[in-house]
């Protein structure tokens, strides 16, 4: 089966779309590695694209905010403006979607986490050494995980926990060798590796093969509807410089 693998959508409809688009329907089924709202200004519309897809998702952390299940005094200021306007703007029936998403799945020879293994919707693996201390976490050989916003593969180089970083090499196909690894297809919706565009990946796995992907999207668009909502200045210029 193909496998489109996207994660951190962030209520940019524009950005889903394009991917969408981009990914030519080359695929079977979406998993959604969680944070389909949160910052942006579709939250209801990115909501109903996904429930409209043959898919899998799983909540994040901005999920669980817009439902109140986390303590928004530990957001920045802009991040707390953010999750108020989705709270207020959820649908029930969309509202209902989040509630029932869960933190973690596993699926074959696949574990999948928004954050991390060890704490699914919260912890950020930005390093090797972090990745490193995750690996005893699952038992399966691979791991996708998202909430960082950055393309990348860790991989489980021995027992002792030695860990190498590798960068995405985009719309190239990559044989996932057995080694243990965790993978993040980087962010839809906002992107945080100084690249604006969206990033998502191709996972096939009967052929045991992934593909980073980017694409470019219209950021003016979704910026000027940010605007009409009254939405933070620095969420709205931090989508043309990625990070």
């Amino acid at each position: 089966m193909r496998l489109l693998i996207i994660s951190d959508i962030h209520a940019n409809l524009t950005a889903f779309e394009t991917v969408l688009k981009d990914s030519k329907g080359d695929w079977d089924y979406v998993w959604c590695l969680g944070d389909v709202v949160g910052y942006g200004p579709d939250p209801n519309e990115c909501v109903d694209l996904l429930r409209s897809l043959p898919h899998l998702c799983l909540a994040g952390n901005h999920d669980w905010a817009a439902l109140g299940r986390l303590d928004i005094r530990t957001f920045n200021p802009d991040a707390r403006k953010a999750v108020d306007w989705t709270r207020t703007t959820l649908t029930p029936a969309n509202t209902a979607f989040l509630e029932a998403l869960p933190t973690t799945f596993v699926i074959g020879n696949y574990t999948l986490a928004h954050g991390s293994p060890r704490e699914p919707v919260w912890e950020y693996i930005l390093e090797p050494l972090i990745a490193a201390l995750n690996f005893s976490h699952f038992e399966t050989p691979y791991c996708l995980v998202g909430h960082t916003h950055q393309p990348v593969i860790y991989e489980q180089m021995s027992e002792n926990g030695d860990t190498e970083t590798i960068p995405p090499a985009y719309r190239q196909v990559r044989q996932l060798n057995g080694h243990r690894q965790i993978i993040n297809p980087g962010s839809v919706g906002q992107p945080r590796d100084a690249n604006p565009d969206a990033a998502y990946a191709i996972l096939d796995d009967e052929t045991n093969t992934w593909e980073y992907r980017r694409v470019a999207y219209d950021i003016p668009a979704v910026q000027k509807r940010m605007r009409s909502h009254e939405m933070p200045e620095r969420l709205i210029a931090r989508l043309e410089h990625g990070w």
